[in-house]
């Protein structure tokens, strides 16, 4: 069962940087919906329910329910913005969702199977070449994350873009751009070959000087 995520705002209608710095000062964020045919509206919610919220994956990717003013409007998380140097919110875009208009979002990837998939257990690694995508679908088909199966690869098995498996109704952005010549690496098994290793210390004897040997001092060449 997916999750329900309520944000309780206020409306706010005071503009300009000192405004908002009040407001943050007051442990608010201010924030802005737009969207779905309707006029731009500003609000302000408790910057510790958002941290609260925030610390679910799924909020990022997931239909909110913004409750401001006695009434709800169901929307989607576009932008948040921290400060540079503190773990603050400074401001939060909603995008107010149309049931029958599509939306664009990036939604997490899920690797299931990482500790027990064979190339693991022979010691390799997996690696991520992506963490998220560009997805297009109707609110209603919105998922939370995608999953990639990689139970069974081995070591040096691949998993491109064009090989994941999209849910039902939902578009990959993009999809109609790969290729042969591009089709980004997902996942992949590696692990450090003996060769490689070999190398590595070879590289590292010619560069050091041999035991009793001092070193040239760097001075004038004159």
């Amino acid at each position: 069962m997916q999750e329900k995520y309520e944000i309780d705002a206020v409306s706010r209608s005071d503009q300009g940087k000192g405004a908002s710095r009040r407001l943050r000062r007051e442990g608010l964020v201010p924030g802005i919906v737009y969207g779905g045919g309707k006029d731009p509206q500003m609000f302000a919610t408790k910057h510790t329910e958002l941290i609260h919220h925030l610390e679910s994956e799924a909020f990022y990717s997931h239909i909110l329910k913004l409750k401001m003013g006695g009434k709800s409007q169901q929307v989607v998380l576009k932008d948040l913005q921290r400060h540079p140097a503190k773990p603050f919110i400074t401001h939060m875009d909603l995008l107010r969702v149309v049931m029958d208009e599509e939306i664009r979002m990036t939604v997490p990837l899920h690797f299931d199977g990482e500790e027990t998939c064979p190339g693991v257990k022979l010691g390799g690694t997996v690696l991520h070449g992506m963490s998220d995508v560009e997805i297009e679908c109707l609110p209603s088909d919105l998922p939370e994350f995608i999953a990639i199966d990689v139970s069974e690869m081995e070591i040096d098995d691949v998993v491109h873009l064009s090989e994941v498996v999209i849910p039902k109704g939902v578009t990959l952005v993009g999809a109609d751009q790969i290729d042969e010549d591009n089709d980004p690496v997902v996942v992949t098994i590696e692990v450090m070959r003996a060769q490689d290793e070999e190398e590595i210390t070879e590289e590292g004897a010619e560069e050091a000087p041999d035991a009793g040997e001092e070193a040239e001092p760097a001075g004038d060449e004159d």
